[in-house]
């Protein structure tokens, strides 16, 4: 699968850089305090020592316009799609190491399903302030690709997660009336999984399809 960067003019579909924040210290206390399990992933939608810091104000105000915001990270090492989730809003990722992330058009989805072939592969170096936007399908981050390009690497990753305030929570209570409905999956989350995924197993719509893109 081709890897592209997200500098290259091909990710302004899916999102932008962001320059200008000082994150070194965001990224430390991430990498001081937080665990990154060798075979799995894990997310925290929220978390009281990144919040903490100056900078988190800086994020809420200036990138979310003063909204309430929650700062988490999603921290293992992963190879594969296996779902596709989207918000109604935008992500900020900041990652600690060199990550790659698998992203679609929330417009290439039909009848709840998406072809697999629709992703994209986009690299994003450590410390690069990422915006994805809310018409952007994307999930947990790719280990980032190996020095001779053939790969990822077994590094594994930790990076910096932020939302707008009880996203990835519990999932409301709702009499479902559409289709997008049933893809409803936690609190500001709709999630399309692949059948090969532990999430379709769990009863997320399995409407991924195509290969299980593993990098």
């Amino acid at each position: 699968m081709k890897i592209q960067s997200v500098f290259d003019a091909s990710f302004s579909v899916y999102g932008k850089v962001l320059t200008g924040f000082d994150v070194k210290d965001l990224l430390d206390k991430l990498e001081k305090t937080t665990e990154k399990p060798d075979n799995a992933v894990i997310y925290e939608p929220t978390d009281k020592g990144l919040e903490s810091l100056p900078v988190a104000k800086e994020i809420a105000d200036n990138i979310y316009g003063g909204m309430p915001v929650q700062i988490g990270y999603c921290n293992g090492n992963n190879t594969k799609l296996n779902c596709v989730e989207y918000h109604r809003d935008s992500e900020i990722n900041i990652p600690a190491n060199d990550v790659v992330f698998l992203l679609a058009s929330v417009q290439k989805i039909k009848n709840n399903t998406l072809n697999t072939k629709e992703v994209e592969a986009f690299y994003a170096p450590a410390g690069t302030v990422v915006q994805l936007y809310e018409t952007t399908g994307h999930y947990a981050p790719c280990n980032g690709v190996n020095d001779k390009k053939d790969g990822c690497t077994k590094n594994g990753f930790r990076v910096i997660v932020v939302l707008p305030k009880g996203t990835n929570t519990d999932k409301p209570a709702i009499k479902v009336k559409n289709d997008e409905d049933k893809l409803l999956w936690a609190r500001n989350k709709w999630l399309i999984a692949h059948p090969d995924s532990s999430e379709a197993k769990a009863g997320a719509v399995a409407g991924l399809i195509g290969e299980n893109i593993t990098l």
